[in-house]
């Protein structure tokens, strides 16, 4: 369990140096095809410092790979922990946001699909502003005023991933005790729960309330979001979120046990239909 541009920056090191010792050539011979040192080849193969996407086209066609989909895979790679040096939205907050989360918004803004299982609040990417504010306030006692104003202004341009073309798609099972947890007063609550009925109605959002009826289940451990990526599995992410650090996961055991774990929270979950009901009666105050 390590920080996401760690992972990915190994991953994306040990393919390339699979690929160069499958075209039979040394990381010297590399280098100087390339046209630099040795140590820098060395460095990307380690994952001991990033690489720019461009290197990894040049790397990719000193070794010949013409195959475009693993040309885009690996470049992918690259791009997801921004060493190339592109400037994507949220690094204007680099001054605001953790690290850790600014991992977070990457895997969301590249991610094909987001399952998420939450046990205490609405998901970010279907908060109202006004729901996002008083979150983020009770999260972070004494908050500045601007501090504050600037966290819901990242939570809600995050949302725009889902009014993309194509938009992410999201599965997200609902604790109820989400649903029933008053956050910012019952007007602040109200316009909330009418939120998630009209993202529930949307062909790319599905939400599954897991009642109280429901008993014990293996989220009881804590909430987690699963990341896929269109273009293979090989990218796929778990993300588990700490008070003060979030952690990914990518082992292949690790995605099977959480993708296992989801799955069995959606059989014992209200049925899509049945939820968008359960979610409207809420909000009603039945």
């Amino acid at each position: 369990m390590q920080h996401g541009p760690v992972v990915r920056r190994r991953k994306l090191g040990a393919e390339l140096r699979a690929l160069r010792m499958a075209a039979g050539i040394t990381s010297g011979e590399a280098a100087r095809l390339a046209g630099w040192h040795q140590s820098k080849v060395s460095r990307i193969e380690t994952g001991t410092s990033g690489v720019k996407p461009a290197d990894v086209r040049l790397l990719l066609d000193v070794y010949g790979v013409d195959d475009e989909q693993l040309r885009g895979l690996l470049v992918m790679l690259a791009r997801s922990e921004d060493a190339g040096g592109r400037h994507h939205w949220w690094h204007a907050y680099r001054g605001v946001l953790p690290p850790t989360y600014r991992d977070f918004i990457s895997l969301e803004s590249q991610a094909g699909a987001m399952r998420t299982l939450e046990t205490t609040v609405v998901p970010g990417l279907l908060q109202t502003p006004e729901y996002a504010r008083a979150v983020t306030r009770a999260a972070v006692d004494g908050m500045p005023a601007e501090r504050l104003e600037t966290l819901v202004e990242v939570r809600l341009a995050r949302q725009d991933v889902l009014r993309r073309e194509p938009p992410l798609e999201l599965t997200a099972v609902l604790d109820e005790a989400v649903l029933r947890r008053e956050v910012g007063g019952p007007g602040v609550m109200a316009r909330q729960l009418e939120r998630l009925v009209e993202a529930a109605r949307l062909p790319h959002v599905r939400l599954q309330v897991l009642p109280f009826a429901a008993g014990a289940h293996i989220g009881v451990t804590g909430p987690f979001v699963i990341f896929s990526f269109s273009s293979t599995s090989d990218l796929d992410v778990v993300v588990l979120d700490h008070l003060t650090s979030s952690l990914h996961l990518e082992r292949k055991e690790d995605l099977e046990a959480y993708t296992e774990a989801f799955n069995a929270l959606l059989i014992h979950a209200l049925s899509p239909e049945d939820s968008l009901d359960f979610i409207a009666a809420t909000a009603a105050g039945a």
